[in-house]
């Protein structure tokens, strides 16, 4: 039985959300890395137009009283280039007023100088204003055909823009290194925390269009189930589980930007004593799995344990992920002394383990071995690892072998010898 024409459209609408979200992590990933003004622009005028699905963008600069249209993505030329003044374009009203505006039919509005759009393709738009607070600068998206916006697709966009906004103002911490090279370490310094709270705030724009996401595919599921297709419901199971795994990203990324802010309390802590209680989540999360865990009766460390927690939670769940497709899993936590008389630590499996020469990449955020359809994860995890070492005093380094496993070993500054 075919599913009605409703859900279809409602179905088919939660997919193109589902992937302008998906594109919008894309592009703050992105825009967490770019150190130039012209590089800000190239990302944001590709991500808005594709996060839209619309036929064009824009990227506005304030220039004092007027609107710069510093470039653009479209079917066909624009704007880019030319300035004009602030009370005379659509951009300008998204400055001044701080706010968005969905514009489903140019000819209709009067805030459209109308014969600056005739000799283009653009029917509808919205333009967004970089930052809320003063804003900088606008982006703007364009139809070549009546279309109105809905508010979860102005979220999305509006949220691009909160990005930008950040983006380039790191962009200007950056310059303002170069020159005052005396001030470099204080200046990192500040530059840090505001990246800390870039990755914080970023996720907090992010879950209410992703609450949506899930919510709606979930009613959809339960009122389309009856009469849907076996092709249908495995779409609505795709977009629930995307959702699941975008929201994991968020909270990754939160956890990551805590981990510099959290304040490190060290007490004795029995690292052993917390592996088995996660090996024993891990089991009753999969009891169909026949794993060898090998915990010693005690393990030592003076560390701060809520922070330990997640670095053995990750260390053990990634051990016990990548011997999923291992016959005889394996699993071993140990520790040694190194020469200069300080405790390592390691995580060791038998599992499916990597190239060697790639070992410094796993700590680096978004970067994999593997991709998420052969193993489900997010790449922020061992950044979070090394991060919360890092602020120990010690370190993280893995082997590894493809096929024959992987071994993580690392220390934690204050810890004396191991007892076990």
């Amino acid at each position: 039985m075919s599913v009605p024409a409703e859900p279809k459209a409602e179905l088919e609408a939660l997919k193109n959300l589902n992937r302008a979200q998906a594109r919008l992590v894309q592009a703050v990933q992105e825009l967490s890395l770019v150190r130039t003004v012209p590089a800000i622009q190239e990302v944001v005028r590709r991500a808005a137009r594709e996060i839209a699905g619309a036929d064009g963008a824009t990227f506005v600069l304030r220039d004092g009283d007027r609107c710069h249209y510093a470039d653009e993505d479209a079917i066909s030329p624009l704007w880019k280039g030319q300035r004009f003044p602030m009370s005379a374009c659509i951009s300008g009203w998204a400055m001044l007023n701080a706010r968005p505006a969905v514009i489903p039919d140019i000819y209709v509005d009067p805030r459209i100088p109308v014969d600056a759009y005739r000799p283009t393709f653009v029917k509808s738009l919205v333009m967004v204003p970089i930052r809320l607070a003063a804003p900088v600068g606008a982006i703007g998206v364009y139809w070549a055909r009546p279309y109105a916006a809905s508010a979860e697709e102005v979220a999305l966009i509006q949220a691009l823009a909160n990005t930008t906004s950040v983006a380039m103002e790191n962009v200007q911490v950056y310059t303002e290194l170069e020159k005052r090279v005396a001030a470099r370490t204080q200046q990192l310094e500040n530059l840090n925390r505001e990246l800390e709270s870039f990755s914080y705030s970023v996720s907090h724009d992010l879950r209410a269009p992703l609450r949506a996401v899930n919510g709606f595919a979930e009613l959809l599921t339960r009122e389309v189930e009856p009469v849907a297709s076996e092709k249908a419901r495995r779409h609505l199971a795709t977009i629930i589980e995307e959702a699941r795994r975008m929201n994991e990203l968020i909270d990754d990324l939160l956890r990551l930007a805590r981990v510099a802010r959290q304040e490190v309390r060290r007490i004795d802590v029995d690292l052993a004593e917390m592996a088995r209680e996660i090996s024993d989540r891990l089991r009753r999360e999969q009891p169909g799995r026949n794993v060898e865990i090998v915990i010693p009766d005690t393990l030592r460390a003076t560390c701060d344990a809520g922070l330990m927690k997640v670095v053995m939670e990750n260390l053990l769940s990634n051990a016990w992920k990548y011997t999923s497709r291992t016959a005889q899993a394996r699993i071993e936590l140990g520790s040694r002394l190194e020469a200069d008389g300080s405790v390592a630590y390691f995580v060791q499996d038998n599992g499916t383990g990597f190239q060697a020469q790639y070992a410094d990449k796993l700590f680096t955020p978004f970067q994999r071995m593997h991709s998420a359809a052969e193993f489900p994860g997010t790449g922020v995890g061992l950044a979070t690892v090394q991060r919360i070492l890092h602020r120990h005093g010690g370190r993280i380094w893995a082997t590894a072998e493809v096929g024959r496993g992987a071994t993580f070993t690392f220390t934690c500054a204050g810890s004396d010898a191991a007892r076990s």
